[in-house]
Formats: C-alpha cells, sequence, structure tokens
C-alpha cells in the first residue's frame, strides 16, 4: 500500500494543507490536540472532496440515463440472439459504443477520490510513523499523535501489536473495538447503498451486462472494503465511513425525486407525484415538470407506472400538457362560477330510444285519432293546391295506362287488419 500511495504523492501537499486549515478552525474550538479536532477536519476534507465531484455525478446521472433510452434496442438484442450469450454480449457493446453510453460510468466518481484516498492515507501513515509530510511539520505532528477518536489514536491500525498502540497512548482492546466497528459500519454502508441502487432504482424488465456488473459490485465491494479495512488507520477509516454515508444520502435524494423508468422507485414517486397534483391542482417545481414532460413525450411507450399516473390524473379531471403542466379537464371537472365557487355541472340526459311498440299496439289507434302520415302512405285528402292544367286532364280514350312496378309506389292500399305486401297463396283446400 505504501508504494501505491507514494504514486499519489503528487496530491499528497494539497490534501494535508486543507487539513491543517480545517484544524486551524476546529482547533481554536474543541482543543487543537483533541480528537475532534482532527476527525472533524477529516469529515470536512471528504466533505470539500464530493462538493467538487457533484459535476461528475451529474455526469454518471446523465449516463445513467443515456442507458435508458438504450432499454428497446436491449431488448430487442436479448430477443434476437437469446440463444447465443456471446453474440449478444458483442451487439450490446456495439451499441454502447454506437451511442456514446458507458456501462461502467457509475465507477467514476469511486476513480475521481481514489487520488485524495492514497494522498491521505500516506498522510496518515506517516503520522503514524513519525514522519512529516506536506504541511504536516513537527508540531502539527505530535498534535496528531495525542488525538484520539473514541479511544483509538488517528494513526493506528486493527493490525498493530500491543506495544505500538501503547507507544501511541491507548489499549489493545479499544484500538480493535472502535476499527471493527467502523469496518463493519463502512461495508455494511458499502453493501446497502449498491443494493438500494439495484433494488429500486433499476428497470427489471431488461437484463444486460451493466445490472450483472453493479450486482458483483455489491458483494465485492463491501468484502473489498472490509478486507483492505484492517490495514488503514483510524483517520482513513472515518475518511472512507463519511463518504460512504454522503453517497448514500446522495442516492437516496436522487432515487426520491428522479427515479429511474421502469423502477420500483419511480411508481413511488410517481404515487406521490399523483397525490400532490390532485391536492394542489398544478405541478410543483422544475424537476417534476420535468419528468411530466418526457412522460407525455412517449406516448404509447409509457411503462405500467406511467401509464396509471395519467389515467389517475384523468379520472380526477386534470390532463397532463406537452410543457409539463396539468391543466383542468373542462369536460370532467365542475365549471367555476364568476364568484369562484365550484358549482356542479348538471349532467346530460342520456338520449333514449323509443320504446318498440307491439303488433297490436300499433293496429289499435283511438277513435278520432288520425293516422300519421308517413312516406310509405298515401293521403285521402284532396289536394286543393293542385295545378289549374292539371285538374280537369283525364286520359284519352283508348290511351293506355302506365304499367305499375311491383312493389313501388303504385302498390295498392293494404285492407284493415291485412298485412303488407305479397300474400301467401292460399291452400287449394280452403277455396
Amino acid at each position: 500500500m505504501d508504494t501505491i500511495a507514494s504514486l499519489f504523492s503528487f496530491i499528497t501537499w494539497p490534501v494535508s494543507w486543507v487539513i491543517v486549515q480545517f484544524h486551524t478552525v476546529y482547533g481554536a474550538i474543541f482543543g487543537p490536540d483533541t480528537g475532534w479536532a482532527w476527525g472533524l477536519s477529516i469529515v470536512s476534507l471528504v466533505i470539500l472532496i464530493r462538493i467538487c465531484l457533484i459535476p461528475l455525478f451529474v455526469k454518471q446521472i446523465k449516463a445513467t440515463r443515456g442507458m435508458q433510452t438504450l432499454q428497446p434496442e436491449m431488448k430487442k438484442i436479448q430477443e434476437r440472439y437469446k440463444n447465443d450469450k456471446q453474440r449478444q454480449s458483442e451487439e450490446m457493446m456495439k451499441l454502447y459504443k454506437e451511442t456514446g453510453t458507458n456501462p461502467l460510468s457509475s465507477c467514476l466518481p469511486i476513480l475521481a477520490q481514489s487520488p485524495f484516498f492514497f494522498a491521505l492515507y500516506h498522510v496518515l501513515n506517516g503520522i503514524a510513523s513519525g514522519d512529516t509530510i506536506g504541511k504536516i511539520n513537527q508540531p502539527l505532528l505530535e498534535s496528531a499523535q495525542k488525538a484520539h477518536i473514541f479511544g483509538a489514536p488517528l494513526a493506528a491500525k486493527f493490525t498493530d501489536g500491543a506495544s505500538k498502540v501503547e507507544s501511541l497512548g491507548a489499549s489493545l482492546t479499544d484500538v480493535r473495538v472502535i476499527t471493527a466497528v467502523m469496518i463493519v459500519l463502512m461495508s455494511a454502508s458499502q453493501f446497502f447503498t449498491q443494493r438500494q441502487l439495484m433494488t429500486k432504482n433499476v428497470d427489471t424488465t431488461v437484463k444486460t451486462p451493466f445490472m450483472q456488473q453493479q450486482k458483483m459490485l455489491m458483494y465485492v465491494f463491501p468484502v473489498m472494503f472490509a478486507v483492505f479495512g484492517i490495514n488503514f488507520p483510524v483517520g482513513v477509516l472515518v475518511y472512507w465511513l463519511t463518504t460512504n454515508v454522503w453517497t448514500m444520502g446522495q442516492q437516496m435524494y436522487v432515487i426520491r425525486n428522479n427515479p429511474t423508468p421502469g423502477s420500483k422507485a419511480q411508481a413511488s414517486y410517481l404515487e406521490r407525484l399523483h397525490k400532490s397534483v390532485t391536492e394542489h391542482g398544478k405541478i410543483r417545481g422544475r424537476g417534476q415538470k420535468a419528468i411530466v414532460k418526457a412522460i407525455v413525450a412517449k406516448g404509447r411507450d409509457r411503462n405500467e407506472a406511467e401509464r396509471k399516473f395519467i389515467n389517475g390524473l384523468n379520472k380526477a379531471g386534470m390532463a397532463a400538457q406537452a410543457d409539463g403542466t396539468v391543466v383542468k379537464n373542462d369536460a370532467a371537472v365542475a365549471a367555476q362560477s364568476a364568484d369562484g365557487s365550484t358549482v356542479a355541472t348538471t349532467a346530460q340526459p342520456k338520449r333514449q330510444q323509443p320504446k318498440r311498440q307491439s303488433k297490436s299496439q300499433r293496429q289499435a289507434k283511438p277513435a278520432g285519432e288520425a293516422e300519421p302520415k308517413t312516406s310509405l302512405t298515401k293521403s285521402d285528402e284532396p289536394q286543393d293546391a293542385e295545378p289549374v292544367g292539371k285538374q280537369d286532364a283525364k286520359p284519352a280514350a283508348g290511351a293506355k295506362k302506365p304499367a305499375q312496378k311491383s312493389g313501388g309506389g303504385g302498390r295498392s292500399k293494404a285492407q284493415s287488419g291485412q298485412r303488407k305486401g305479397p300474400q301467401r297463396p292460399k291452400s287449394p283446400s280452403k277455396k
């Protein structure tokens, strides 16, 4: 480890300078030789480094979202080469190369902070060895060696012997108990962070090599932290425990407010968003508008949780717009009166079909009631407005009457009680 740490010695001086500056501030409050002053200096260094890595974290989120847009193409590749795993992996790698995505982008924050970790390890190891490094001069070195965190010296390790621990002014039992607890907490926080990512913020409908890698890292990283942690000084354990807790909190915030489409976290987020929209009648915040806008733009490609969200808005009398806003649907909500109070709209009566009458009801007419005229019946009333030239016009003698078409308008009027249309011939026996 000393060889690896020496490779990052170029950053040792900036790291030691930052620690000294924080120690000056906290030493004035808690005392320069206390574990609080040195411990909080290390914690503040972690927070400063993670704040500087926020742009890289944002880039990681964008790369992850880019991976999500490839889910339909990944499904097609899996279905096409489901019997050829090697060809499937080759096509996946080809897709990553064409789209410019990196499935290992989640490891970038860890890789970026590794130089700071090795530099801090080099500084704390120098304190344990009694060597001045960077801005840590001899007075600061003696002050750091006196500092204890819950009874364990800042430079003590789990593997240190009793004589070395006693030279730092502590007992071997205290050192091993404190370091063991910190190693367990460090490994557990790493495992919980990775497990939270795999169980809540991953689209489980598509299985990709990226998911397999993440699942492998979920078990590999905690074991690595536990194995290497026994050789870390207490100050380095404070560093890693703090950065793991920061990562866990940062990831919980992202999962809650910007979940992966198709994941369990998205279903929970859309349920909360639907409740907020129905309560306030609008979308609150640019982040919510961006998510609603993306859901509307998907159209028929929405997943189950997104369709449930859109249908829930429609049932509540609202409609999501293309710009991410939500407006009231006038066809389904109450109308607003002039004074601002809501007035329930009267539902329009449904158009009812006339009741079908039986044959006897159609034939039985009240006395004095005229039979309604239709286009199929002839009127027996005289035509008063007939043209004069046609009133006395009669067919000439010997003129043939025009032939009447069968079934046409010249059909004779049906007698009362007789069925209209062509009649069935009577049986010869009844003649």
